[in-house]
């Protein structure tokens, strides 16, 4: 994977990523938006210090931890990735309240219509004010969305201080193992 020069990151600003999606998935990750790093080389979760790659690793989900340009492989696996805002930011905080919630109808329309096993929505914060959850916590929750067991895991860019990778890749283990 090339890595993009900083005036490629800047003209990124509001590109999208297509959603790796099809039928069939055990888990469909949903990240908050893409990175402008993301969306520079096209490629989710790829700013250098994002976490899900190995996370997902560490937690069983893959044999070995995949780069963010073998991405493709993923729905083999039963893995997909979308996100809940389309656009790409600096920030996640640069996103609107109303393109959360615009993008939380989104996503509950993906999940309705390729019903994955689980849908995986990384970042609480996102969560919350996607589907007017305030009082949501990380982990299983009591409502499905699009039909779907949603299950929430904290965001794994690497601006996420709070938790290191063993807790995420607890996290995501703890999804795995929820899996039937």
């Amino acid at each position: 994977m090339f890595a993009p020069t900083a005036a490629e990151v800047a003209a990124a600003a509001d590109r999208t990523l297509p959603d790796l999606i099809g039928p069939g998935l055990r888990v469909l990750f949903s990240g908050i938006n893409p990175s402008l790093y993301s969306a520079a080389t096209g490629h989710h979760f790829a700013r250098p210090g994002n976490r899900f790659w190995p996370a997902l690793h560490r937690s069983g989900f893959t044999e070995r931890q995949l780069h963010p340009s073998e991405q493709f492989e993923l729905p083999a696996l039963g893995l997909g990735i979308t996100n809940v805002v389309a656009r790409a930011t600096t920030r996640a905080d640069e996103l609107t309240p109303a393109e959360l919630i615009a993008g939380g109808e989104t996503l509950a329309a993906l999940a309705a219509r390729w019903q994955p096993r689980f849908l995986a929505v990384l970042g609480i914060t996102a969560y919350r004010a996607a589907f007017a959850r305030p009082k949501a916590a990380l982990g299983p929750q009591p409502d499905e969305v699009g039909g779907v067991p949603v299950w929430v895991l904290p965001n794994p860019s690497g601006l996420n201080a709070r938790f290191q990778l063993p807790d995420l890749a607890a996290a995501f283990a703890d999804l795995r193992a929820a899996i039937p």
